[in-house]
């Protein structure tokens, strides 16, 4: 499987998740600030994904770098989104500083992207 199709599977669960949580927000949540968040977080880095791939595949970012920083989006995202969803249902975090890792690596993974597109061969 090519690093194309893997990063859009990966994007559409993550969008699959977003939907599935937010839907728990409202319903079924202790928490539904929580849930809430991690859902649009979720959705919101699902698009941004999509979007890199499809820039990638045309040429318009580095590609070894755009794989990186799109790797570190959606670890970081998943991260994130499982502490703040586990908060919100359970009390509880994923394990210490989930989330804040979680946002560093998204973080780096939005400034990895930006650096492989001023790396990009295209224009």
């Amino acid at each position: 499987m090519t690093a194309a199709k893997i990063h859009l599977v990966v994007a559409a669960l993550m969008g699959l998740a977003g939907v599935a949580l937010l839907a728990a927000a409202a319903h079924v949540a202790l928490d539904p600030g929580h849930v809430q968040t991690a859902g649009q977080m979720l959705l919101f880095h699902a698009s941004a994904v999509i979007g890199a791939t499809a820039a990638r595949k045309g040429g318009h970012l580095h590609d070894g770098l755009a794989r990186i920083a799109l790797s570190a989006i959606m670890v970081g995202t998943a991260l994130f989104a499982a502490d703040l969803a586990r908060r919100g249902f359970a009390g509880a975090a994923l394990f210490p500083r989930a989330a804040p890792i979680g946002g560093w690596f998204m973080l780096g993974g939005w400034l990895g992207l930006a650096v492989a597109a001023l790396g990009a061969k295209r224009a």
